[in-house]
């Protein structure tokens, strides 16, 4: 047997890297492996939704009918919920402002299922765990990645996907090097921000939920999404709807960059008492839903400035590591995010760590790749994926502003509705294999002018 063309390297086993060392491991010729920090493969948060784009990537991996049996229901493809939107911030009942509906909803899943699906695709021999990066070296284009490990270990590679999250060892040497070279505007691209929004969480059992008379809190159907000045609370069901997840976001936006908490970490235990407080005066939907959570956590989101590149010769960024605003909810103590931490206000994060990954994916899969070439498909791959990533990172920004009426519209509800209906829009703008054909002619054209 022939050995393969060349060595692809991921750190990082939260989705994004998970999902990669699975569509690589479809192409026998390239090899691959997975080193995480970790004991093992975890995820700790609770919920974490998806759209139809990124329901369409984990059907060519073959990967639908797994994923189907752990969704809060099947996915059919019919016209579904996106989120029910709701004026909450009085006493009295509250009212709804707007209604998203879309092709398959939001797909809803527990986040440790959700990433047990990809373990369990993952071929055996490409995990190594206890592996934490602490730094990698490379002495020219043509010479393999050294990888040097906490453990005093080391590997080689010849490309070096980081997946390593909001804390990123790999985005820190990267954009150091490139600093260096004379870009030290890149150092502040190097440490993650406080947004000013400070996140409580829960699971709540669908029992719980239940009235005395059978009725059912409408949040076991329907994704919620309350509003209020500041605030706003995020509701939904997930494992086969047994099961509330909830995520109450507080804002001061005036503490945006600010160190957060004095210096606190990122994610603790809190009080009942304190949730309570902070939702006092909001419409009795959503403060009885709430006190069904009898131990809440507390989460600072941070977030990345946009990143100007993705890419270092043959290393390369990864989902939360770029910036996407979203908190990987693996931001406990020294647990990594990844290429595009963004803020979790559209569902994105998951996504598109998992469309970055398919992308890649397909370049690096791409049958005129060689270890020559690999540089060239890695600057395809950011080509077509940072304008996007970044777009939606901006995104998912503004619209968690809209929901607690700090955006251009204030609390006009008339003219909300429909500005929320336009940040949607990337979700129909393209199309992943769509994405996928416009990187590989992005190849093409690097190949053609060698």
């Amino acid at each position: 047997m022939p050995g393969p063309k060349f060595r692809v390297a991921i750190c990082g086993g939260g989705i994004g890297g998970l999902c990669l060392a699975v569509a690589l491991s479809k192409h026998s010729d390239i090899q691959v492996d997975l080193y995480e920090a970790a004991a093992r493969f975890k995820e700790i948060g609770a919920g974490v939704m998806i759209w139809s784009r990124t329901w369409e990537i984990l059907t060519l991996l073959g990967l639908d009918g797994k994923f189907a049996e752990i969704a809060h229901a099947p996915p059919d493809g019919s016209d579904g919920v996106g989120f029910d939107y709701r004026k909450s911030d009085q006493p009295e009942e509250g009212h709804r402002f707007y209604f998203f509906e879309r092709p398959y909803g939001c797909i809803r899943f527990h986040r440790a299922q959700f990433l047990d699906v990809f373990v369990d695709a993952l071929p055996e021999g490409v995990d190594h765990f206890g592996k934490r990066l602490i730094s990698y070296s490379q002495t020219s284009s043509d010479t393999p990645v050294e990888l040097h490990f906490s453990d005093n270990t080391s590997a080689v590679c010849d490309v070096l996907i980081g997946c390593d999250g909001i804390k990123s060892t790999i985005r820190k040497q990267m954009l150091e090097e490139k600093a260096r070279m004379g870009q030290k505007e890149l150092l502040r691209n190097i440490n993650p921000i406080w947004t000013g929004t400070t996140v409580y969480r829960g699971l709540i059992p669908v029992d719980r939920l239940k009235a005395l008379d059978g009725k059912e809190h409408r949040t076991i159907e329907t994704p919620m999404m309350y509003c209020g000045k500041h605030k706003h609370v995020v509701s939904y069901s997930i494992s086969k709807r047994s099961i509330v997840n909830v995520v109450a976001c507080t804002s001061r936006p005036d503490l945006e960059g600010s160190t957060y908490r004095d210096g606190e970490p990122w994610v603790v235990d809190c009080t009942q008492e304190e949730l309570l407080d902070c939702y006092n005066g909001w419409e009795p939907e959503v403060v009885e839903m709430l006190k069904c959570i009898e131990k809440p956590t507390r989460w600072g989101i941070h977030h990345l400035r946009p990143l100007p590149m993705y890419v270092s010769n043959k290393v390369a960024l990864l989902g939360d590591a770029v910036g996407l605003l979203s908190i990987m909810y693996r931001a406990l103590s020294n647990a990594t995010v990844q290429a595009h931490a963004m803020s979790p206000h559209q569902g994105a994060g998951a996504g598109h760590a998992i469309e970055d990954a398919f992308i890649l994916a397909h370049l690096l899969g791409h049958h005129s790749i060689t270890l020559a070439r690999l540089p060239q498909a890695l600057l395809a791959y950011e080509h077509v994926r940072l304008p996007l990533a970044n777009h939606v990172l901006r995104g998912s920004y503004e619209s968690g502003k809209m929901y607690e009426f700090d955006g251009p519209q204030g609390d006009s509800l008339q003219g909300l509705g429909p500005a929320l209906e336009k940040q949607w829009d990337w979700l129909d703008q393209t199309t992943p294999t769509g994405e996928a054909d416009r990187a590989v002619e992005r190849l093409e054209d690097m190949v053609q002018n060698e």
